[in-house]
C-alpha cells in the first residue's frame, strides 16, 4: 500500500526510492508490527478480561500452573492484527507469495479462533472436535499447496534441496503439493503443542521467522542464490516484509506474554504462526532447514507422539507429562528456567540452520 504511494512520490522526489529496498521495508515491517502490537495489546487484554475469556488449567499438570487459571487467552489475535496490517502497509501487494502467506496464516488463525471460542466462550471443554480441526487444516493446506503447484513458473519453485548437498536437486512434480501440505499442517500443530509456557513458543517463532527472512532475501536475489548454491526463487524476496512483520508482532506479543504472562496466544495464534513458518519455508525451498531451526517444535511434537505410542503399546509413560516442557517442570525445574533453556536451544539451532548456507 505505502510502497505504491512511495513509488508515485519518487517521481517528484528521489528520496522516496529508498522504499524500494527490501531491507529498508523489512525493518519498517518489524517496527510497524511491534508498534501496533504494543499499542493494541493493552486494550485487547482488557477486553478479553472483561468478557472473562480466560485460560483453563489441566488438573494433572504442574501445580505452579493453577495460578494461571483465568489469564486472558486468544491473544494471538493481537499477533495477526499486527502481522496483517504491517504486511499490507509495506509489502508489494501485487506479489502472489504475499497473498498466499497472508491467506494461509489467516486461514489457520480462523481455525484456531473457532477452537478457542468454543472452549473459552461457549465453555465447550473439547472445543473444535479433532477431526473437524484436522479437516479444516487440511482444506487450507491442500488449497495452498495446489495453488502454489499450479502457479509455479520456474522449476526452482518445486525443486527439493538438501542442506550440505550442493548438487542435490529433485524436481518433485506432484510430490510437491504433498510435501507442502505436510509442512504447513505439521508446523502449525507443532507450534501449537509447544505453546504451553509463558513465552515458550513465541521466542523460537521470532527467531525462526528472522532466519527465514534472511533465506527469503537471498533466495530472491539471483546473484546471492547462485553464489550460495540455493534455488533462485523469483518473488520470494518480498517475503522479507512478511517475516519482518512476524518478528515485530512476536516481540510485541512477548512484551505481554513474558513470565508471568498477562495474556496467552491460544490456538488462534499458535496455529497461525506455525502455518506462517511452514508456508514461508516452502516458498523459499528450505523445508529441511525449517526442521533444523524449529528443532524445539520438533522435539515437543515427538515427545507427545512417543508418549502416546508408548502408553498404547505398553501402558507405560516415557515422560512424566507431555509435551516435554511439562516433563521438566515436574522434575522440579522452575518455569523460567525451562523457557530460557529452550530459547537458548532455539538460538543454537537457528544459527546451525543459517550455517547450512555455506556448508554445502
Amino acid at each position: 500500500m505505502l510502497l505504491a504511494l512511495a513509488d508515485w512520490l519518487s517521481n517528484y522526489y528521489d528520496g522516496f526510492r529508498v522504499f524500494k529496498y527490501l531491507t529498508f521495508r523489512g525493518i519498517l515491517g518489524i517496527l510497524t508490527a511491534l508498534a501496533i502490537a504494543l499499542m493494541v495489546g493493552p486494550a485487547m487484554i482488557r477486553q478479553l478480561s472483561k468478557y472473562k475469556i480466560g485460560q483453563s488449567v489441566r488438573d494433572d499438570g504442574p501445580q505452579s500452573h493453577f495460578s494461571k487459571a483465568g489469564t486472558p487467552t486468544m491473544g494471538g489475535a493481537l499477533i495477526l492484527v499486527a502481522v496483517v496490517l504491517s504486511t499490507l502497509l509495506w509489502a508489494d501487494l501485487e506479489n502472489r507469495y504475499i497473498w498466499t502467506t497472508l491467506l494461509v496464516t489467516l486461514g489457520f488463525g480462523a481455525i484456531g479462533f473457532v477452537d478457542d471460542y468454543k472452549k473459552l466462550v461457549l465453555k465447550n471443554s473439547k472445543g473444535l472436535a479433532a477431526r473437524h480441526k484436522y479437516l479444516a487444516q487440511s482444506v487450507v493446506g491442500v488449497a495452498a499447496a495446489t495453488f502454489l503447484y499450479c502457479s509455479a513458473t520456474v522449476p526452482a519453485e518445486t525443486t527439493f534441496i538438501l542442506p550440505f548437498f550442493k548438487q542435490f536437486a529433485w524436481n518433485m512434480g506432484w510430490a510437491y503439493p504433498v510435501l507442502t501440505y505436510f509442512v504447513i499442517v505439521g508446523t502449525s500443530n507443532a507450534v501449537n503443542l509447544t505453546d504451553g509456557l509463558d513465552g515458550l513458543a513465541i521466542m523460537p517463532t521470532v527467531l525462526v521467522a528472522g532466519a527465514l527472512a534472511i533465506f527469503a532475501y537471498l533466495s530472491g536475489n539471483s546473484v546471492f542464490a547462485d553464489y550460495l548454491g540455493i534455488p533462485f526463487v523469483p518473488l520470494s524476496g518480498e517475503l522479507v516484509i512478511f517475516c519482518g512483520a512476524l518478528v515485530g508482532s512476536g516481540l510485541g506479543f512477548l512484551w505481554f506474554n513474558a513470565y508471568p504472562a498477562m495474556v496467552f496466544m491460544g490456538d488462534v495464534g499458535a496455529l497461525a504462526l506455525g502455518a506462517a513458518l511452514g508456508i514461508v519455508a516452502v516458498l523459499v525451498r528450505q523445508e529441511v532447514v525449517l526442521v533444523i531451526m524449529g528443532g524445539v517444535f520438533v522435539i515437543e511434537t515427538l515427545s507427545v507422539m512417543i508418549q502416546v505410542l508408548s502408553f498404547k503399546l505398553t501402558g507405560r509413560r516415557i515422560f512424566r507429562m507431555a509435551p516435554i516442557h511439562h516433563h521438566f517442570e515436574l522434575k522440579g525445574w522452575p518455569e523460567p528456567r525451562v523457557i530460557v533453556r529452550f530459547w537458548i536451544i532455539s538460538v543454537i539451532l537457528v544459527l546451525f540452520g543459517l550455517a547450512t548456507l555455506k556448508l554445502r
